[in-house]
């Protein structure tokens, strides 16, 4: 049993490794869209992630993004003050805040998106360097580690 164990170990590293350099490039994808478009990464971050669901709480906002609540509540302020985001009291708890993208955060995101050196291009074309079979493959297999986590992490009492 020992041995199977060591014999898996760098095969899990070789694999981490490899998440964590497509990580590293995608944040440096992130960070250079978020320059070149007057947000800082969180708030660039947060956008993104709301504009995912239209609205969102903002506590939600906060287990999604792993932001800290100080980082968060500035990055919502700015997002606010440039009217990319909303926000209201929740119905039935008044203490619980909605955050929700404005038309002018859409339209903000899609000439983000759409700029030829950016994330979502850049990666589009990598995509496309993969069959069909490769793409569909790594879907699953990202989904089946994913889902093997959640279950650790809410398991052992983890977010």
């Amino acid at each position: 049993m020992m041995e199977k164990e060591t014999s898996e170990l760098p095969r899990a590293i070789e694999l981490l490794q490899s998440f964590y350099h497509v990580q590293k490039n995608i944040m440096r994808y992130v960070q250079k869209a978020a320059v070149e478009s007057g947000l800082t990464v969180p708030q660039y971050t947060i956008l993104t992630t709301v504009a995912q669901n239209v609205k969102m709480s903002q506590k939600k906002v906060g287990e999604v993004t792993f932001f800290p609540k100080s980082t968060l509540s500035q990055a919502v302020d700015g997002l606010v003050r440039a009217n990319y985001l909303s926000r209201a009291q929740m119905e039935g708890n008044r203490r619980e805040i909605q955050l929700m993208i404005t038309d002018e955060g859409v339209a903000f995101l899609k000439s983000v998106h759409n700029r030829e050196d950016g994330l979502f291009k850049i990666f589009q074309s990598a995509i496309q360097t993969l069959s069909d079979k490769q793409y569909e493959g790594l879907l699953e297999a990202h989904r089946q580690l994913a889902d093997f986590l959640e279950r650790q992490g809410n398991e052992k009492g983890g977010n």
